[in-house]
């Protein structure tokens, strides 16, 4: 049980250390590729380090939600680590503790409340940044139903370790259509909460086009640190469930063995990193989406998880 628990924490550490070095790359990759002059890879945590010495500002007139927000955005991602193969393919202490839904309810808890302290302080741009990512939201969610809904009937079960094993790991398997069609829906659903184009773009900053960013438009300091932070680990924790329970396990540790745990942490972010060049890709060769466009988007990506699921109904 005790290394279960050491390795559980390996885990955590691994999310938080590594999550802001792959938005990182992820910006300075979109520079390279648009011919820009942008920052370097470690310039997430000169920012969170910068934040974290900032003094904080917050407004007079705000409730005790704007101030408990980004405690709650930066757990939420760590909780959802406990639960999810980050580097290794057995459960480990918490793996049943929750679901993939269960889960997903647990990341959407943290933009609940983002969005209630974005409309606490009565900043003109917050609450409209707050309808908008409402909308997605609520866009968003039925898809993620559909595709646990797909993942619980070919698996059994939406523990994100016994859908590892029972259809990923049978190479055959990566090739059914339903499979196919799973792994596109929700690599649109990652683009959707994860503020990529084309649904929105996490480099802009005009205020009445942002969507995601200005949810924290009123943070400073620390609470701005830990709203980045959480928004890194949050796209690092899809990037693993994605890649580690609906694509492939490969690079996670079969042994029980610190040596193997260690070791499967440069070869899941060689993973990582083979994404998130297609990430680019995708998102360098798209444009941002007008704003009822977005719904269009998200039709599409509920239409393919249902197909995924009519797909698999038909085919057993």
């Amino acid at each position: 049980m005790f290394h279960r628990i050491l390795f559980n924490l390996i885990q955590v550490a691994t999310v938080m250390a590594f999550a802001p070095l792959v938005s990182g790359v992820t910006t300075r990759c979109k520079e390279i590729i648009q011919s820009k002059q942008g920052p370097g890879i470690f310039q997430p945590y000169r920012d969170i380090w910068k934040l974290f010495h900032k003094d904080e500002v917050v407004s007079d007139r705000s409730s005790w939600i704007f101030r408990f927000t980004p405690y709650l955005v930066f757990v939420t991602p760590i909780f959802v680590t406990l639960l999810i193969p980050v580097l290794t393919d057995y459960p480990l202490f918490f793996a049943f503790m929750g679901d993939m839904l269960g889960g997903g309810f647990v990341l959407s808890l943290g933009g609940f409340f983002a969005t209630l302290a974005a409309i606490d302080t009565a900043n003109p741009y917050g609450p409209v940044g707050a309808s908008r990512t409402r909308m997605v939201g609520f866009l968003a969610e039925p898809v993620f139903m559909i595709v646990f809904f797909t993942v619980s009937f070919v698996a059994g079960s939406t523990i994100p370790y016994i859908v590892q094993q029972r259809w990923v790991t049978p190479l055959a398997n990566f090739f059914e259509p339903s499979h196919v069609l799973l792994m596109l829906a929700f690599l649109m659903l990652i683009l959707a909460e994860g503020g990529r184009l084309p649904v929105d773009n996490p480099t802009g900053h005009f205020e009445l086009a942002m969507i995601d960013e200005s949810k924290s438009l009123e943070y400073s300091g620390r609470g701005m640190a830990l709203v980045k932070w959480g928004g890194h680990m949050k796209l690092f924790v899809l990037l693993c469930v994605f890649l580690n329970v609906l694509v492939m396990p490969w690079g996670l540790a079969h042994e029980q063995t610190l040596g193997a745990v260690l070791l499967a942490i440069p070869l899941v972010l060689f993973k990582i990193l083979i994404f998130v060049l297609v990430l680019v890709v995708i998102e360098s060769s798209l444009a941002k989406l007008r704003l009822f466009r977005i719904a269009e988007f998200l039709g599409a990506a509920f239409i393919t998880s249902v197909a995924a699921m009519i797909t698999r109904v038909f085919a057993t």
